[in-house]
């Protein structure tokens, strides 16, 4: 199960990415990237188990929240040939 999320609000130049990463790191279960977007979102997909992908979304909220706006999730097919999570441009 992956989901991808479009963070709306101050998410750029707040560190979003480097958190999002570091959050990563203590759901291993889960793989995929976070990247800015031009237009001042940033994208993230999560793929991995649904409750792992869950938690990981939940703690990427719960840390940044006092920068999203808003967001955007949609659910889509998982990925087996993503490994780990990282940012990407």
């Amino acid at each position: 199960m992956a989901k991808l999320v479009y963070y709306s609000g101050d998410v750029q130049g707040v560190g979003f990415r480097a958190t999002s990463a570091s959050i990563a790191r203590r759901h291993p279960m889960v793989r995929g990237w976070v990247r800015n977007l031009p237009d001042g979102r940033v994208e993230l997909l999560a793929d991995g188990p649904a409750e792992a992908v869950d938690a990981f979304l939940t703690d990427v909220r719960d840390r940044m929240a006092s920068y999203i706006e808003s967001e955007d999730i949609f659910e889509r097919e998982g990925d087996d040939s993503l490994s780990g999570f990282r940012i990407t441009h």
